[in-house]
């Protein structure tokens, strides 16, 4: 894989250089609440823009139908990138179209643009290789170079990610060449104890991640939604908690493997349950109560992990050499149900060991709940694509990236 170093060393100066970022961040309206996958990508435009050449930022945001929606307008991000470089950017306002071709026309050397959401074209998403071949030839026909550096969606096989880098010379930007050289310390030279912590709502979401890592981890520690699965497959009653009882079945099997492995398994002890699911527009005070995580009554939800669990789970996480972290163990959106996530966050802070934040809402939770980023080892900006490659599954917009 060549990395933008190795592009800039050749010249830029002039080039038309299309940046595939992930500018996927959460909106209130049209205001961002969390602005941490559009700083991630600052390296990568700085570089290329001081170096001279012709930026082409480009990105998705939300899951729009394949066609324009101002709800999911890139302008706000195009906005906070610029406020975050200190100069001006330009914004077109199609993908494809007349405005993406006069914007680019428009740059001068070391300028930087912006093109509108990628999946306002339905080619972006295509299942159909020739749809998205068609719409990949066109962006090429913006640029003369591609940087790749949206890790979050290097997960998927869409036109931007998959099909243009076989288009133009490619090379991968600084933020998937440090995503990469992280997820290779997960996996192919991991110090130990290895101690992974996953949390989220569905168990679903992570079985395959899980199975790799019955072979891979010391210890495992499960919390959130999908710790009620496991719970169950014990046989405690979990009361209205969320629970995928259709995966019971796979949990108790993984519950078995990791006793046989040798993999210590850990299941929270204690967790906060309520009659109802909390308020998070008003925050209003939901008055938890803590019972045992083998107790949990008929008529109540499991929203976090107790006050024991916390205690336990930190304990666990305090020796290890590697950690990697994914998933909240709570609904840490409400204060009330905030405490098992920010317990883990902690001890990863307090832990000697390299410690990895896996993305998604885990990385949210970081910075929702104040700890400075720079506390922890890494903070991913892919959940999906991290829990793919530490699944072993072959990432289309790294294999892209690598030919």
């Amino acid at each position: 894989m060549k990395t933008i170093d190795e592009l800039l060393s050749e010249g830029v100066a002039g080039k038309r250089v299309f940046v595939r970022a992930d500018l996927n961040v959460p909106l209130d309206g049209t205001t961002i609440t969390d602005d941490g996958r559009i700083r991630a990508v600052l390296p990568t435009v700085k570089a290329l823009a001081a170096a001279g050449a012709r930026v082409i930022v480009a990105s998705h945001l939300g899951r729009p139908k394949g066609a324009p929606d101002p709800a999911f307008s890139l302008g706000p991000a195009a906005a906070r990138l610029g406020e975050l470089l200190g100069a001006d950017v330009a914004f077109a306002e199609d993908t494809v179209g007349d405005s993406a071709e006069a914007t680019v026309t428009g740059l001068a050397d070391g300028q930087v643009a912006v093109l509108e959401n990628l999946r306002f074209n339905a080619g972006e998403t295509a299942k159909d290789d020739a749809e998205r071949a068609a719409f990949a030839d066109k962006l090429a026909g913006l640029a003369d170079v591609y940087v790749g550096d949206g890790f979050g969606a290097v997960h998927r096989k869409h036109a931007s990610v998959f099909d243009l880098p076989k288009r133009l010379p490619h090379y991968a930007g600084y933020l998937i060449a440090t995503e990469v050289g992280v997820l290779k310390k997960l996996t192919d030279d991991v110090e130990r104890p290895y101690v992974v912590a996953l949390g989220g709502a569905k168990v679903s979401d992570k079985l395959a991640v899980i199975d790799q890592l019955l072979g891979k981890a010391d210890r495992l520690l499960i919390g959130g939604g999908m710790a009620y699965t496991f719970l169950k497959a014990q046989g405690h009653e979990v009361g209205i908690s969320l629970l995928q009882e259709d995966q019971v079945p796979a949990v108790k099997e993984y519950i078995e493997r990791a006793e046989k492995n040798g993999v210590e398994l850990v299941l929270p002890v204690d967790v906060l349950v309520s009659t109802e699911f909390p308020d998070l527009k008003t925050k209003a005070p939901a008055n938890p109560s803590t019972v045992a995580a083998d107790a949990i009554p008929a008529d109540q939800e499991g929203l976090d992990i107790g006050p024991e669990t916390r205690k336990l789970y930190a304990s666990k996480l305090a020796d290890a050499a590697t950690v990697f972290w994914n998933g909240p163990m709570g609904v840490f959106e409400h204060p009330d149900y905030a405490e098992g996530t920010k317990a883990v966050a902690q001890a990863l802070v307090e832990s000697p060991g390299f410690s990895v934040v896996g993305g998604g809402d885990s990385a949210a939770a970081v910075r929702t709940l104040g700890f400075d980023e720079k506390a922890f080892g890494h903070i991913s900006t892919g959940g999906g694509a991290s829990l793919e490659y530490l699944e072993g599954k072959t990432l289309p917009g790294l294999a892209a990236l690598e030919d």
